[in-house]
């Protein structure tokens, strides 16, 4: 299949427009999976919390979901894309997942960073993983990748695919993410936004872009610049994925002792 990343900066607040320019940025381009930011329809650094009320979602009634929805119907393609989703009167960073058969399912991150403690809900979904017409496809969204258990737990759950909306500052997740592909033998697609941030007083955020791609091996396939919106797409073997053998020897999985291990 043909897995892809569309890096952006999006403009706060700005839902109708940054959909519209993020979809726009994908509708010339070939790809089976599509994989957008970390909230690219609202943008990150919001200051109050009438400011999540209102650019938070329902899920899927929201504008944003259902545009990806009809978009995915549209080109046959599937889309993992990070919004601010209101569910009730709780407020979570999520990640949709859609397909050509309309949504397939909803992520909440499960460790938040920074400032996003003041705003949202820990998520309380757990990690997912569903059985697509592409193969297995886990979540997780952008600070998941510091815990190492993130990606282990969704390897462990059948994951082939990591799709990982991001808004990272931090400089280290596009090395690392080698590392955590390399332990757990799945594709990753890192979608990171560019640009900056700063608002109501607040300290300036920088957004480190570098997107990528990465095969289970920890091989980068293909990773974006920092600072420009770009598109990025690599053709992947899903079944590499499903190989946990190192060699004739060593099993990824049946080799772990989990009775040494303690939490």
């Amino acid at each position: 299949m043909i897995a892809s990343f569309f890096q952006s900066c999006p403009s706060f607040g700005d839902v109708r427009g940054n959909v519209d320019r993020a979809l726009a940025g994908l509708s010339e381009k070939k790809a089976d999976l599509v994989v957008l930011p970390e909230l690219f329809n609202t943008g990150y650094q919001f200051i109050s919390k009438d400011e999540v009320t209102g650019l938070s979602e329902e899920i899927p009634s929201g504008f944003t979901t259902q545009r990806l929805i009809e978009f995915s119907r549209e080109r046959s393609v599937h889309i993992v894309a990070g919004i601010a989703e209101k569910s009730g009167n709780d407020f979570y960073n999520s990640a949709v997942l859609t397909g050509p058969d309309g949504l397939i399912g909803v992520y909440r991150k499960t460790h938040l960073f920074f400032e996003e403690k003041l705003w949202f809900s820990p998520g309380d979904t757990g990690f997912r993983v569903w059985e697509t017409a592409l193969g297995r496809i886990g979540v997780m969204i952008c600070f998941d990748w510091f815990f190492p258990e993130s990606a282990r737990t969704l390897a462990l759950m059948g994951a082939e695919v990591i799709a990982h909306p991001s808004n990272l500052v931090l400089p280290y997740c596009p090395d690392a993410m080698q590392t955590r592909c390399l332990e757990n033998r799945v594709f990753a697609v890192t979608a990171n936004r560019t640009g900056t941030e700063e608002r109501g007083g607040k300290e300036k955020l920088g957004f480190i872009g570098t997107s990528e791609i990465v095969s289970p091996a920890g091989a980068v396939l293909c990773r974006a610049s920092r600072d420009k919106e770009e598109f990025g797409s690599a053709e992947v073997d899903i079944s590499d994925a499903r190989d946990k053998n190192l060699n004739p020897f060593n099993n990824l999985f049946k080799d772990r002792r989990k009775e040494f291990y303690s939490s």
